[in-house]
């Protein structure tokens, strides 16, 4: 059996705005994957969402789910919260991202979701925030 971490965030610079996705995926090894990739113009939330999905979407690509143990770290309470049914997801716009969440994590042996301290997230945040830094800087280069 396979034991995953993956820390994800997601942010948006204006809500909604310009927004980026950053995901940690390590292994019980110790082998890490990073993934940065920028999201149009969405709410905070859904880039919390759209985060998740891509991190969990690479952990079934790169492990076999069923003997996977994935442990899931994001400082979003809400997201963790909804996904855990301590909240309803209430937002139109959330509730089919809810939705394919609860779809993909059935494919795995075991999922755990942790809300954890944004500065316990730092390399998912800094990966969200160079990720959103450098599609500003083609988008500036871009514009005269």
């Amino acid at each position: 059996m396979a034991t995953v971490s993956l820390y994800t965030d997601g942010g948006a610079r204006g809500n909604p705005g310009p927004s980026a996705a950053g995901c940690v995926i390590i292994a019980e090894d110790g082998t890490e994957t990073t993934i940065g990739q920028y999201l149009g113009e969405i709410t905070n939330n859904q880039a919390e969402y759209q985060a998740l999905l891509l991190g969990i979407d690479r952990v079934m690509a790169d492990f076999d789910a069923p003997n996977t143990e994935l442990t899931v770290y994001m400082d979003s309470e809400l997201i963790v919260k909804q996904i855990k049914g301590d909240y309803r997801v209430k937002h139109p716009e959330l509730k089919p991202l809810y939705d394919s969440v609860i779809d993909m994590i059935k494919n795995f042996a075991m999922v755990q979701f942790v809300h954890i301290p944004r500065e316990k997230n730092k390399k998912a945040d800094a990966l969200v925030n160079l990720t959103l830094d450098n599609h500003d800087t083609r988008s500036d280069s871009t514009n005269t």
